[in-house]
């Protein structure tokens, strides 16, 4: 226990050699404060090598003494006790040193830390002044490149010759004993020699800009007396005229038109004058002019002059420069044009241009279509105006792609064309209308190399062509309306085809299209149309989407180019409680028929503009029918989708159970044909 307490009261400091005993420490004495020393002092004198070998003596130690103590307990005896005792002091001043030899090597550690700190910290300020001075160097740098770089604005003038400068320049300006060693100095003396020059040309300038003045001053006095003119001779034309309108005599329009006239091939000639001769017999809202120049159409009758041989010697183009030339000069056109403006009723007017090819001796047209007020283009209604098919199958086949004349295909393989529809879109349209007006037959059988005009030919088909040219116009313009309400869902239907109609009709247009030929050819229902050859490539093409409840009903419509005189033919499928068409539903090939076939009962008014919307709205009404004469399956609750709102006499007949399409008016019930 005294060795316990005595190891208590130990210090933790460790004394110096010279400190007086732990028992005789008076802690009053203050002269002991001194005899203190620091471990961290004491790192410095120590050797860490002698250190380390201390570590391991004293361990070394310590298992030597814990062997003996564990011996000695295992012998056992009176006196093992004291040697024990004495053993194990030894082993806690080994203890002490050891903790002693730990804290001088946390200290050194410490330190070791603490230096490689403040040398970090040292290389970061030397690599923060190296950045500064690198990013001071690249700076100047940059400084350095901006003035050798630097491009004065003297740069950009366009200064004389030196030879020049010195040649015209006056002495105190140029300075040649000084200029000439001194690049800086020639290049200031040649920039005041052109200050000056230009401060001459200003002065040069403002006064050719007060003699312009004067001159426009002069200009419009005599404007002004010219114009004083114009009006005097306007009245006295003016006077006259109503004497040629009285009289039906307008001699100065019609002398100039036939003057021109004159000038124009035969065939453009012939359709000029049975148009003019039409127009004053039974059209007169027919108007006729002719447009080009006539100084052109003047020099293609001037006899070749004497230089053209040393044209041809001199010209040495490459073979595909040539074939240009010769495609370019088989197509050329007559310098002169004859105009047509067929006005219609609604004021809309159609403007028919007449050209001629000379080469290949036939005749092309251009159309458009103006109208009184602007038309809002539906999507659907891209086509029916368009210029290059507007007059497409005037007459049936004729779609104007293909020269009428027989001859010009031998023409054409000798300049390397293959076909003339590549070039009707520049050209016009050859339509074999347009021959027959400007008097040009062309036999099949044998060919002609030249085709006299003939008046009769032209007269014989100017009426009927002039009334389906109005026609056309007529039935695209309805039609361009018709297709503005189409494509919002609705159905217009006048006053005069409502009686066609019951008061009711539920089934409602939801859908209306235009679609490709090809989509056409590919829908599996129209098979039956494409097989019959009635889906040609002039034809235009549409689909409608009429729905009622679940039931969706499919139309694809085929609108020929002549229509309405010719109808739309109408292909459905029924897409309710599975697909069906006419390959296997019966009522839905009578749908068909009630539209394709007995169109007439839905033409309407002449001249049937309203055909295609009236067969729309029987298409609705024969949707009611169809699903309110379905019959209803009695293991299915509920109340029936479709409820019978139709009057009709009989709801089924013959074995394929078709259903009451017809509808009859007045009494306004359906039954079956």
């Amino acid at each position: 226990m005294s060795s316990e307490s005595s190891k208590k009261r130990k210090p933790k400091v460790i004394r110096s050699d010279g400190a007086p005993a732990e028992g005789k420490r008076n802690r009053s004495d203050t002269e002991q404060e001194g005899k203190y020393y620091s471990e961290e002092a004491e790192v410095d004198l120590r050797d860490p090598g002698r250190d380390y070998e201390l570590y391991k003596y004293t361990c070394q130690e310590l298992q030597r003494l814990m062997a003996e103590i564990q011996d000695l307990k295992s012998r056992g005896g009176k006196d093992v006790a004291i040697e024990i005792e004495e053993r194990r002091i030894q082993s806690c001043v080994h203890f002490m040193t050891l903790k002693k030899l730990n804290r001088l090597a946390h200290i050194r550690l410490k330190k070791g830390r603490d230096q490689t700190h403040e040398a970090k910290q040292k290389v970061d300020a030397y690599h923060l002044q190296l950045q500064n001075l690198l990013y001071e160097v690249m700076h100047l740098q940059k400084e350095i490149t901006k003035c050798l770089e630097f491009k004065s604005k003297h740069e950009e003038i366009d200064l004389v010759s030196l030879e020049e400068f010195y040649k015209e320049a006056p002495p105190d300006i140029s300075k040649a004993e000084v200029t000439m060693g001194d690049p800086h100095q020639q290049t200031l003396a040649r920039l005041d020699w052109e200050l000056e020059q230009r401060k001459r040309l200003a002065e040069k300038y403002r006064e050719c800009l007060s003699n312009k003045e004067k001159i426009l001053k002069e200009i419009e006095v005599k404007k002004e007396y010219l114009s004083s003119l114009q009006p005097r001779l306007n009245s006295i034309m003016q006077a006259s005229l109503p004497v040629q309108e009285y009289l039906f005599m307008p001699f100065d329009q019609a002398h100039k038109q036939y003057e021109t006239a004159r000038h124009l091939p035969p065939p453009l000639y012939v359709l000029f004058v049975q148009a003019t001769a039409y127009g004053q017999a039974c059209d007169k809202t027919l108007s006729v002019s002719i447009e080009g120049s006539v100084d052109e159409a003047k020099a293609l009758f001037k006899p070749p002059d004497d230089s053209q041989g040393n044209v041809v010697k001199r010209r040495r183009p490459t073979l595909g420069v040539q074939l240009d030339d010769k495609r370019k000069e088989m197509l050329k056109r007559h310098p002169l044009s004859v105009m047509l403006d067929l006005k219609c009723k609604d004021d809309s007017v159609l403007h028919l241009t007449f050209y001629y090819l000379m080469n290949l001796n036939i005749m092309t047209v251009k159309a458009k279509v103006t109208t009184a007020t602007e038309l809002i283009t539906p999507i659907s209604a891209g086509d029916l105006l368009s210029p290059d098919s507007v007059l497409s199958c005037l007459y049936p086949g004729d779609h104007g792609k293909k020269t009428p004349n027989p001859a010009n295909q031998y023409q054409f393989d000798k300049v390397g064309i293959l076909t003339l529809s590549d070039y009707v879109l520049e050209l016009g349209h050859p339509y074999l209308w347009v021959q027959k007006l400007g008097g040009l037959h062309f036999p099949k059988e044998q060919p002609q190399q030249t085709v006299i005009a003939d008046h009769s030919l032209s007269a014989s088909h100017m009426e009927t062509t002039m009334k389906l040219l109005k026609t056309r116009v007529q039935s695209r313009l309805a039609l361009h309306k018709q297709f503005a309400s189409l494509e919002h869902g609705i159905v217009p239907v006048t006053s005069d085809c409502q009686y066609l109609f019951p008061a009711k009709v539920v089934s409602r247009l939801v859908k209306w299209v235009t679609i490709a030929h090809e989509d056409y050819m590919e829908l599996h229902f129209t098979k039956d149309i494409v097989d019959a050859g009635l889906a040609g490539d002039t034809n235009l093409y549409y689909m409608a989407l009429i729905e009622r409840g679940t039931a969706k009903l499919q139309a694809a419509v085929v609108l020929n180019p002549g229509y309405s005189s010719i109808p739309p033919v109408f292909q459905l499928c029924l897409n309710w409680k599975g697909e069906k068409t006419n390959s296997n539903d019966d009522n839905i090939r009578a749908m068909e028929g009630e539209v394709n076939v007995c169109y007439k009962e839905l033409c309407g008014p002449w001249p049937s503009h309203q055909l295609l919307t009236n067969q729309l709205q029987r298409l609705c009404v024969l949707l009611d029918v169809y699903l309110e004469t379905e019959s209803h399956d009695d293991s299915v609750e509920g109340p029936k989708e479709f409820p019978q709102e139709k009057m009709c006499l009989r709801l089924f007949r013959g074995p394929s159970r078709m259903k009451p399409f017809k509808y009859n008016h007045p009494q306004g019930f359906f039954s079956h044909r």
